[in-house]
């Protein structure tokens, strides 16, 4: 057993208690703001992770390494999300980001990254690595409740199973104090017997993501050019399938390139690509420079019509995708998912954007995506340089 001393600070206070391979204590997050508590959560989890060694696949259970950072961690607003942010010293990081819409929250996506140069976590590793994988969660809370789960949840995205259980969670906690009034997971509910009961909450990557039997054709892939003045300054090629559920009734839609406009701009930390046509008002890519080094997707807005005539706009400025290093492009051939809201996410094929550091018109090096370990072999002198995403077959 292993136990680590307590992370205190002025606004977080992190407990994590690993009991080896098999369990964990639950790890405690009280974040406060000047009324009070503005987040808590408290959870148990623990990460299984099939890697590439020289000859054959290994498989390991993630343990807590000694050091427990929790550098990026935030309240929210009415403005901007909330996030749960955590680092295990250099061998793994895990976060989960919240957005509010009126009287409720969303739960977007868990992002967890780990460094396959951990020999001693991951020894004979090939290639070595961040590696990097998104679930889109997509769950819908109401504000002023805390939501509670007994049971365990596990998210199986190849080559990482991730469980979760003894949830107790509320974002965006109102007037500083955490909710007494409680809502239960349905696998609570369920639950026929005191042992956890694993259910498998997110689809496997060969499932159709939206609960329709009719096949969908794979996009057309588009072409997109921004310019400021004569010099081109965004690049985008993709193929594009937007994915809503509106009252529980599924719309998927591709976009066809040959009747789609685009326009947009360049600013020297933002970069916009839009698109528009008959059905489509607007769908908004927005891109930022972090930390002056990478840039990022971190903003989708979407105006359209559906099939029935009605209007629908979904907005989230709080995204993290597509991460790359400036004067670089972020390529990735196989399907993706843009979790944007609980009702809206957008998958791309063949995607391929570059919104900052364009010369001579064309694409730079590619910052790849990879869905097979074995592909990228990289010398360990660039691998504190090189991120990792793995993608959806």
């Amino acid at each position: 057993m292993r136990l680590l001393s307590p992370v205190t600070g002025s606004k977080l206070v992190l407990l994590f208690l690993f009991l080896g391979a098999v369990r964990s204590d639950a790890l405690k997050l009280n974040l406060t703001d000047s009324k009070g508590t503005c987040l808590y959560a408290e959870w148990e989890m623990n990460f299984t992770i099939t890697y590439e060694a020289l000859k054959v696949n290994e498989t390991v259970t993630i343990t807590v390494p000694d050091k427990v950072t929790y550098n990026g961690s935030s309240c929210g607003d009415d403005k901007n999300g909330a996030k749960i942010m955590i680092q295990y010293g250099s061998t793994l990081s895990w976060a989960v980001n919240f957005t509010k819409e009126a009287s409720q929250y969303f739960i977007n996506n868990i992002t967890l990254s780990y460094n396959t140069n951990d020999t001693k976590t991951f020894p004979g590793a090939v290639p070595k690595g961040i590696l990097t994988v998104i679930i889109p969660v997509g769950s819908q809370l109401p504000l002023g409740v805390i939501f509670k789960c007994s049971s365990v949840l596990t998210f199986n995205l190849s080559p990482v199973v991730q469980h979760y259980w003894g949830i107790h969670l509320q974002a965006f906690v109102q007037n500083g104090t955490v909710s007494k009034h409680e809502q239960v997971c349905k696998e609570d509910k369920t639950a026929t017997t005191v042992a956890p009961i694993i259910h498998t909450t997110v689809p496997s990557p060969t499932t159709t993501l939206t609960p329709t039997s009719i096949p969908v054709p794979t996009p057309t892939v588009g072409n997109y050019t921004i310019s400021n003045g004569n010099a081109t300054c965004l690049l985008a090629t993709m193929g594009l399938q937007l994915n809503i559920t509106e009252e529980k009734v599924p719309f998927i839609f591709n976009i066809n390139p040959a009747i789609t406009n685009f326009t947009g701009s360049c600013q020297p930390q933002t970069a916009q690509l839009r698109l528009n046509n008959s059905q489509i008002k607007y769908l908004d890519f927005i891109f930022a420079v972090k930390n002056e080094k990478r840039f990022y997707l971190k903003e989708v807005n979407v105006n359209m019509y559906l099939a029935n005539g009605s209007a629908f706009h979904v907005s989230n400025n709080n995204l993290s995708f597509w991460d790359a290093p400036l004067g670089s492009s972020y390529m990735c051939n196989k399907e993706q998912v843009v979790s944007v809201s609980r009702t809206f996410q957008i998958n791309t094929f063949n995607l391929k954007v570059q919104p900052f550091n364009v010369t001579k018109g064309e694409y730079s090096t590619g910052f790849l995506c990879v869905t097979t370990l074995a592909v990228l072999e990289l010398p360990l002198a660039l691998t504190s340089q090189i991120h990792l995403t793995l993608c959806w077959d």
